[in-house]
């Protein structure tokens, strides 16, 4: 079906969900375009919405429905298709159904409606999804795989198809939708074959080609917008799993991105941080955007400008005597405009700073504050009267860590933390022109450490401080996430480069020096660990953003760090663990393998002791009970069990024989002699078993507790004695489980154990 741009009767069902009930511009600015390019337009809105939100829509549409928030998306558009029926429907040329998870138009939609009008359609999107055969990651895809398929944020029905019965019975039908899996699995996934398969005609207005990228609109959203000039981009590629993007990218695709909307369109990418930092974790934007800033330290800029309209202030909290010259050498970083406070908590160190920093041809003013605090309350309570009166301050302190030793490693978190706020004259120029250049910025901070005893710091940035910075995001009402899971983009080192009135929030509080523990004071957990990663979030709830900045010889020197531990990880994970492949896979293999481990670990339980409590069963009246069980205690190194008196069982060919009770027992090797009261003997062996244990190799491992071997033999007769010689283990030390653990693995068998043991 070809439509005629000049008269198309075409309806829109546009869907929105925000937990707060609040309507973005980027969604009004989307609304507007699609006001001239179609009839009519129905607004349905799954939770809340705000009166605000509801006056910017009605300038667009009256017809606004607010409904339960379930069913996502897909029953969001069955609910506006009920509400108009299939009879009024059938009325329009065309019919779009589409959500808030794109942004733009970068490009008049006029374009894309009448290149698209003019093909033979009858369904049809802006974006596709290829093929992806590799199974389902969802659970939910009747095919078993991933097929090509319109992705479900935009799909334009033409009205041969809004008229075909196939099409009403699947929204007639459509299941209730219970989560993202099921809304992937039941609509969006499978909509374009079933309909393919029923003989419409359908394609898609932009596309990088089969092959590309799976996922072009995410994975490659520059080229989506410059060479197929695309009109819409992701709101989720500025935020979404970074893993996603490092396994198909080298991570660009953000940042491109955003470049070329900055500097190529007319688009207005204050709409993106609007949106985005009120509701996404700051770690997922700062790694999607790399938000992070390399200065030159040595070639400098003219600042000439900034420094005539802009005030700049340091400050820095002093209190370690023998640091004054070391302080000093980085004071002199600073153009002679800017103002320098010293916070310090003695008379003595006063009179030190103001004869050492004489020297400055800055205002340097040095305030006496309590000892309670430290670093925190002098910024906090220290400088409150003033902080706000500047555009960009500095805040640094004379670190010193005395709890580790060598003490080299505290200070070389000293030099990170120095080294990439204040080296050189030409680096807090470039700072300067940074923030200048750049609105959003809220704050910069050195990135975490990560040398020494600080290498848990990478994936332990909360340490013992979720919960208490959780209570403190309360007391601010903060609303922007924070996440256990997710790190904070925070300064661990509490030095920073930060613009106040990002802070604002934070200032306002009107701390006092008794709001801070006295000393002496925990090293961690204490509502000065939760300032240190509140900034970030402060920041962000201000809407602005916190990045990490280096110099160019710290950006060398973390390229070298993090390159260097990466690589030792993974020789040891590639060569003694689950072996190599891409990152996902590597992380994924590990966590298994970690989780693998435990369970092994945890059923062969380390137990002390060795005396093994053996039971034997003979088989009785078809059954083994515990009435009919024999036990013998060997407290000897012979390994050797006797059982007699059996006479009275009468005749018997089966046995039933428990080597202790608990998990981890271990049989190097059996032999079995069954002497009958004719005399006779059978001779078996663990090979001769059967039995609820695993073998590796020559040796029979017990994960699961209550092991059990069953033996037989042909005769049935009489049994006068059993001799069992057995070499049993059952201390099994750390390095012992581990052993046995790579055996399992070796042997591709640990899915097998898991199920015996775990079921």
């Amino acid at each position: 079906m070809v439509l005629q741009s000049n008269d198309v009767k075409r309806l829109i069902i546009y869907f929105i969900f925000d937990k707060n009930g609040i309507v973005d511009d980027y969604i009004t600015y989307m609304l507007e375009d699609l006001k001239k390019n179609s009839t009519e337009i129905a607004v349905v809105c799954n939770g809340k919405l705000n009166v605000e939100g509801r006056k910017k829509l009605e300038k667009i549409t009256s017809t606004i429905i607010v409904r339960e928030n379930k069913g996502l998306d897909v029953w969001a558009y069955k609910t506006v298709l009920d509400y108009y029926g299939w009879e009024k429907l059938c009325s329009y040329d065309e019919v779009i159904m589409m959500n808030y998870t794109i942004m733009g138009p970068v490009y008049p939609l006029r374009e894309m409606f009448e290149t698209m009008g003019q093909k033979d359609l009858d369904f049809w999107g802006i974006t596709k999804y290829h093929e992806y055969k590799d199974g389902d990651p969802f659970g939910t895809i009747e095919y078993g795989y991933i097929p090509e398929h319109i992705q479900s944020h935009f799909i334009a029905v033409r009205n041969r198809m809004l008229k075909s019965i196939e099409f009403q019975e699947y929204w007639n039908n459509m299941q209730e939708i219970h989560d993202y899996r099921e809304a992937v699995g039941c609509h969006e996934a499978i909509f374009t074959k079933k309909f393919s398969e029923a003989g419409f005609a359908w394609d898609v207005y932009a596309d990088m080609g089969e092959g590309y990228n799976n996922h072009p609109i995410l994975c490659a959203t520059r080229q989506m917008l410059e060479e197929k000039r695309c009109p819409i981009f992701k709101r989720r590629s500025f935020f979404q799993d970074y893993t996603n993007i490092i396994n198909d990218t080298a991570g660009e695709s953000a940042h491109e991105a955003y470049e070329f909307l900055d500097k190529h369109t007319d688009y207005d990418v204050n709409m993106i941080w609007d949106n985005i930092l009120r509701l996404e974790n700051q770690a997922d934007i700062k790694k999607n955007m790399q938000l992070n800033y390399v200065m030159d330290a040595q070639n400098g800029i003219d600042i000439s400008e900034i420094l005539s309209k802009r005030k700049i202030a340091l400050v820095l909290h002093f209190y370690f005597e023998g640091l004054a010259d070391y302080c000093l050498h980085y004071m002199k970083s600073l153009p002679k405009e800017a103002d320098i406070y010293v916070t310090v908590g003695s008379e003595k160190k006063k009179a030190l700073i103001e004869e050492k920093f004489a020297c400055l041809p800055n205002k340097v003013e040095v305030i006496l504050i309590e000892n309670r605090g430290r670093d925190v309350s002098a910024l906090l309570v220290g400088t409150k009267k003033f902080i706000m009166d500047y555009d960009y301050v500095c805040f640094v302190h004379d670190k010193k860590v005395v709890q580790l030793k060598p003490e080299t490693i505290g200070a070389g978190f000293s030099y990170k933390c120095f080294e990439n706020l204040l080296p050189t004259k030409e680096f807090v120029e470039h700072v300067l022109d940074t923030f200048e250049r750049n609105p959003r910025i809220g704050l910069l901070t050195p990135p975490p450490p990560c040398h020494g005893d600080y290498y848990i710091t990478l994936g332990l940035e909360w340490g013992m401080n979720y919960e208490v910075t959780q209570e403190l995001a309360e007391k601010l009402k903060l609303t922007v996430p924070i996440v256990k899971e997710k790190e904070p983009v925070a300064p661990l080192g509490t030095m920073f480069w930060f613009r106040p009135k990002a802070m604002k929030l934070l200032f306002d509080q009107d701390w006092e020096y008794k709001d801070f523990p006295p000393e002496p004071n925990k090293i961690d957990g204490t509502l000065l660990h939760a300032v240190e990663r509140i900034y970030s979030y402060v920041v962000q709830q201000e809407g602005y953003y916190p990045g990490w900045i280096f110099s160019s010889h710290g950006a060398a020197m973390e390229i070298t760090n993090l390159n260097y531990m990466l690589r030792g990880l993974n020789e040891e994970i590639f060569n003694a663990g689950p072996g190599a492949g891409k990152y996902e896979e590597v992380i994924r293999n590990t966590k298994k393998t970690f989780i693998e481990w435990r369970m092994c670990r945890s059923a062969l339980g380390y137990t002390e002791g060795s005396i093994i409590n053996a039971k034997l069963y003979p088989k009785k009246n078809m059954e083994y009970s515990e009435k009919n069980s024999l036990v013998v205690a060997n407290e000897s190194d012979e390994n050797l069990y006797e059982y007699s008196g059996l006479e009275k069982y009468g005749n018997i060919n089966e046995v039933r024989w428990d080597p202790g009770e608990k998990a981890g027992i271990i049989i190097r090797d059996l032999k079995m002699t069954v002497i009958f009261q004719n005399e006779r003997e059978v001779q078996l062996s663990m090979k001769d078993a059967m039995h609820n244990g695993i073998m590796l190799e020559n040796e029979l491992v017990f994960l699961g507790p209550d092991p059990q071997l069953y033996f037989n033999w042909k005769e049935t007769l009489p049994v006068k004695k059993i001799l069992i010689e057995a070499d049993i283990v059952d201390h099994i030390t750390a390095e012992r489980a581990e052993h046995i653990y790579r055996k399992m693995r070796k042997n591709n068998i640990f899915k097998r154990v898991a199920r015996k043991i775990f079921r």
